[in-house]
């Protein structure tokens, strides 16, 4: 039996293997490049999973995070995040260490970096196909043209393709939503192949969210996919149908320090600086994880205890079902609502088992 004193993240690499191989072998089906997000883990230990199946290029979403897995041995890093002139010494860095690729979505950055940067490195168009979050419109082909040839001002900028992230379909209800955005963003960035593909006939479209990869097949002609959530899964994605509970591959351990019988609550030692903040609904409840027994080394999701309702900065609000019985003491587990958050958060303490 596992000895937890305070919050602490469980992994089970029986899970999360299984998540790898079963992701990796789609893209091996579909032959299309498989370039995992590390967002999600930040691991070395886990990144050593992914190289066990085959992986040798990867995602991330800054430079820190690209010189932690570099100096861990990985060669071919795309940062898929807008670049940040301010980084270009460490960007220059990088770029004469291993094979890095870059994403921009204008061309006063793209101007930028075309007159700073020192070695070669790969850059993508970032194109918005529907999440509005960063890109540039896939009808804006003068932007797009502009970001090319400020980018042909330079002798060590390579222009790899158009990248997106599909990020609304996290906001979907229920699988038909979730095609519909797969497919809206696949046949966006197929219209600018056909525009661009006799100029820059090496290049890629690359895209990837973890609900359109774990559901579908990718969209014929997309060359390159990058999920990141479904090494881990959460509450988020079995709410939205991406996977089931059983695949979900953590859980945060928290102490039970209060109970008010009267209105069926517990507080957990487990709050917002454990599991951040994020919420999903569970049959129409606003839910911030859902709590289910701890068996001494391990959770049992088929085992629900209850659902958190409230959560501040350490204490976790959590309704008890009927027949739930608890004690000061009593360690639960809490499946979480964004891994992503909940694994960065508390990345101090993990145990994997």
């Amino acid at each position: 039996m596992l000895k937890i004193t305070h919050p602490t993240l469980l992994v089970d690499k029986r899970k999360c293997l299984a998540n790898i191989n079963r992701m990796a072998g789609k893209a091996r089906k579909n032959k299309v490049i498989f370039r995992p997000h590390f967002k999600t883990h930040q691991s070395a230990d886990v990144g050593e999973w992914f190289r066990q199946s085959g992986v040798k290029a990867i995602t991330v979403s800054s430079v820190t995070m690209a010189r932690f897995f570099a100096n861990h041995g990985w060669d071919d890093i795309t940062i898929a995040f807008p670049v940040n002139i301010l980084e270009i010494d460490e960007i220059n860095d990088l770029a004469s260490r291993i094979h890095l690729n870059l994403l921009v979505e204008s061309h006063e950055v793209t101007s930028l970096l075309a007159k700073r940067l020192l070695v070669k490195a790969g850059f993508f168009i970032k194109i918005d196909t529907g999440y509005h979050r960063t890109g540039l419109d896939p009808e804006n082909i003068p932007e797009i043209n502009a970001v090319i040839n400020e980018a042909r001002q330079s002798n060590f900028l390579e222009f790899r393709g158009f990248l997106t992230h599909t990020g609304q379909t996290y906001y979907s209800k229920g699988i038909n939503e979730i095609r519909h955005h797969h497919e809206s963003a696949g046949k966006q960035l197929l219209n600018l192949k056909d525009i661009y593909i006799t100029r820059f006939p090496g290049m890629i479209l690359s895209t990837g969210d973890t609900p359109s990869c774990s559901l579908f097949e990718p969209v014929q002609g997309i060359d390159e996919i990058r999920p990141g959530n479904f090494v881990f899964y959460d509450l988020m994605q079995y709410c939205i149908g991406s996977c089931r509970l059983t695949e979900i591959s953590v859980a945060a351990v928290c102490p039970v320090v209060a109970l008010h019988e009267q209105r069926r609550e517990a507080v957990l030692y487990g709050g917002a600086v454990h599991l951040s903040k994020e919420y999903c609904k569970v049959e129409g409840r606003i839910v911030y994880g859902l709590v289910v027994k701890y068996t001494g080394d391990s959770w049992d999701c088929n085992f629900p205890l209850g659902y958190l309702t409230s959560i501040s900065q350490e204490h976790g609000i959590m309704k008890m079902n009927t027949g739930t019985r608890l004690h000061p003491g009593d360690l639960v587990a809490v499946m979480p609502v964004h891994s992503c958050l909940t694994a960065d958060l508390m990345k101090e303490d993990w145990i994997i088992f």
